[in-house]
């Protein structure tokens, strides 16, 4: 539960420009070796801190953000509102650790000094009273601080000259002083020198010295002290055969070690298997025990009745108590051996709470899992969750994609993420199964651009290069197989290209010559090759040149001119090839009537244009409404949407269309099914006009960019955070909920 949260002397971290630090010094004032290896095992831990009631983390500008409960004010922000999802503690930066109290929480800047909020019913804060603060403030008098942690009503702070100093609740002697007294004031431990990092459980406390060390003090009723006894101690004790010790944590009734072989130990309680010792009739142990089936631990953490632990190869492992599913194997079975946390890599920190954990990453993501009350793990929702997901809020999105049942978002890294349905394995994780929460695809970097189909996703590289996963019996893979795949890979022989568009079953590629490249579904002429021929390869559309964009319905292809004219080829039932007929078409025509246009989108049989003067004009089906124009009737050529200026950006899903005017408002209409028009209203046959999209029944969504499924839709604000609503049959809506939505939510992708 107290990950340990240190900083070293002249230095702190940034949890996404690396490790900076500086090594420990020995008593002698030379550096000890046994410090050095500690600090560059263990130098990210202080980054994340997790309780109880409340989660924190640093940002890599030094600031703190917190969520979950906050009825004594631990969160920081000035409030007593719970947050399910992170808020920025007020007026703190340079922070370099945190640590999380069961109510209280601690911060210990880059200048030594420590702050504190939260409540204060024993002193815990440090300020002299027992005044609870809503805001950090200042422990006086406490500089030169390197190490800090926090206990359930108590806190630890080490100073560089290695004293160790303690304040708050001292009921079993967790204060270290020889007393049971409480103190509102730090004071010194005496008789304890050379400590380099200290931490606490709910009442006991340890300490991590310069030569590999570890001393104990506090509550030991169930041999957390690791002294042999079982026996309070309110002095320091000596954790016993425990030497070459580097990193060290502290739960609410067991404890835990990392020595400098690689091998994690354990002792106290063993409820559940919290020891990981292999055992299930071992209720304690008062010595410390290895872990079993484990090698190559760099950091641990202890919760209430699981531990964490950090491998070299960046994998978290973890073991004991499940009913939350804080072990995060997918799982809600205990377990006393460990086990891997499911699809997390690149770990540098683990933050085990009572019943959540959490996790940060080397790209600076946030990851939590377990339990969620009060929004305690900060990823939006308060419910059990058995899988690691991202937090909220600590990074920005910058395009969207929709497809039938599954939604696809870049992010500002270039790193690609999936969610909703996954029947054929278009979200690329190597399975079959949907995910209901966003994850990031694995082997896509610097992605620019993606595109959903029914079944298949598509992603545009900043090289031009082309990737595609999922289904494949049409060929819209474009790998010149015929069988799908799970995983992205590339389209071969394709290059230099800008944008990529995709329809149910086929998809279009603009190059940087202005040609455009189709493959795959072709009955009704889609690819514009002049055949009805599926194609597993790109092949070229026939006679487009100066092509600037593209845009794909279920059966039809659109092209836009760099002389702002519009031309379409393919399946032309409803009209939607814009040129006056349902003849279909195998090679590109012009639409009619139509000049000077923006952008371009099409989805199911309709189409849709934004002209360069703000106005919006549609043709192709209109049966629910989808064209916007007032009535239910279809359009064999372009029709403007009446009233509609500002221009913006639209996005057509098969019966309903959604749009971002200028101005940022966003606005749907077309069929209401279950909610996928965002009025919060009961949903209603269709809308034939626009609508505005309200995120409650006083605040209208507003957005930049939109995207469009089957009933679902998605809205990027640009503030990097996407927002989803309509049906959630496969997780879709990206909340990590079941629950269909009539009104926008912020999606986990942040």
């Amino acid at each position: 539960m107290r990950l340990e949260l240190f900083r070293w002397w002249g230095a702190w971290l940034s949890l996404l420009l690396g490790m900076a630090w500086s090594p420990a010094l020995a008593a002698d004032g030379t550096v000890g070796k046994q410090g050095a290896d500690a600090a560059s095992r263990t130098a990210f831990s202080g980054r994340i801190a997790a309780n109880v009631s409340h989660s924190l983390a640093i940002r890599p500008d030094g600031t703190v953000w917190a969520s979950g409960y906050n009825s004594q004010g631990e969160l920081g922000d000035g409030t007593r509102l719970q947050r399910v999802n992170p808020v920025q503690a007020s007026g703190l930066s340079s922070v370099a650790a945190v640590a999380a109290g069961r109510n209280f929480s601690l911060a210990l800047r880059s200048d030594g000094t420590v702050w504190a909020w939260g409540s204060n019913t024993y002193g815990q804060l440090g300020m002299g009273d027992t005044a609870s603060r809503l805001v950090p403030t200042q422990i006086p008098g406490l500089g030169s601080v390197v190490s800090v942690s926090a206990g359930d009503n108590h806190a630890l702070a080490v100073r560089s000259d290695g004293t160790v100093w303690t304040w708050g609740y001292n009921g079993y002697g967790n204060l270290g002083n020889g007393t049971t007294t409480s103190r509102s004031t730090p004071g010194q431990v005496p008789g304890l020198a050379n400590a380099l990092m200290g931490v606490t459980g709910s009442y006991h406390s340890l300490v991590l010295r310069a030569d590999g060390t570890l001393s104990a003090w506090g509550w030991n009723h169930r041999g957390q002290l690791g002294d042999g006894t079982q026996v309070d101690r309110a002095s320091p004790v000596s954790v016993a055969g425990m030497t070459g010790a580097v990193s060290v944590s502290a739960g609410s009734y067991h404890s835990l070690a990392v020595r400098s072989d690689g091998f994690a130990w354990s002792w106290g309680d063993n409820s559940n298997g919290s020891l990981g010792t292999g055992s299930s009739t071992l209720a304690f142990s008062a010595v410390p025990v290895r872990v079993a089936s484990l090698d190559g631990v760099v950091s641990v953490s202890a919760g209430q009745s699981h531990s964490l632990a950090v491998r070299s190869d960046g994998t978290a492992w973890a073991w004991g108590d499940n009913y939350w599913g804080q072990l995060g194997d997918d799982s809600r079975s205990s377990r006393n051996t460990p086990v891997a946390v499911q699809g997390l890599t690149g770990v540098v920190a683990v933050a085990a709470g009572v019943s959540h954990s959490l996790a940060a990453r080397s790209d600076g993501t946030l990851w939590a899992w377990g339990y969620g009350g009060g929004g305690v793990r900060g990823d939006g929702t308060d419910y059990r969750r058995p899988v690691p997901v991202p937090a909220t809020g600590l990074s920005g999105v910058t395009r969207v994609a929709a497809g039938d049942a599954h939604a696809l978002a870049v992010r500002s890294d270039g790193s690609v993420w999936a969610w909703g349905s996954n029947r054929a394995g278009q979200l690329g994780d190597g399975t079959r199964s949907n995910r209901s929460a966003p994850f990031a695809v694995a082997g896509i970097t610097s992605a620019k651009a993606v595109a959903a189909g029914a079944g298949h996703s598509v992603a545009l590289r900043s090289d031009g290069t082309v990737w595609t996963w999922g289904a494949n019996d049409w060929g819209q893979l474009g790998d010149a197989t015929a069988g799908g795949r799970n995983v992205p890979a590339q389209v071969p022989g394709l290059g230099g290209v800008l944008s990529v568009a995709t329809g149910s079953h086929h998809v279009l590629a603009l190059r940087s010559d202005g040609t455009v490249w189709a493959w795959g579904f072709n009955i009704y002429g889609a690819l514009g090759d002049g055949s009805t021929t599926a194609r597993s390869a790109p092949v070229q559309v026939v006679g487009l040149t100066n092509v600037v964009a593209v845009a794909a319905g279920i059966y039809h292809s659109l092209a836009l001119r760099s002389d702002g004219t519009v031309w379409a080829w393919g399946g032309n039932f409803s009209g939607q090839v814009g040129d006056g007929s349902t003849t279909h078409r195998l090679t590109p025509v012009r639409v009619t009537g139509l000049a000077d246009v923006s952008s371009l989108s099409a989805r199911g049989f309709t189409s849709m244009a934004v002209r360069s003067g703000g106005t919006l004009w549609g043709w192709g089906e209109n049966d629910y409404g989808q064209l916007a124009d007032g009535t239910q009737n279809s359009h064999r050529v372009p029709t403007q949407v009446p009233g509609w200026t500002g221009g913006g950006v639209v996005a057509q899903g098969s019966y309903h269309g959604v749009a971002a005017r200028s101005d940022g408002w966003v606005f749907a209409w077309g069929t209401d099914d279950a909610g996928s028009l965002g009025t919060g209203a009961p949903p209603d046959a269709y809308a034939l006009a626009p609508v505005t999209v309200l995120v409650n029944s006083l605040s209208v969504l507003t957005a930049t960019s939109v995207a469009a499924g089957e009933s679902f839709s998605l809205a990027l604000r640009s503030d990097g955070t996407v927002w989803a609503w309509g049906v959630n049959s496969d997780g879709q809506l990206g909340s990590g909920r079941p629950l269909t939505l009539t009104v926008p939510m912020r999606s986990l992708l942040y």
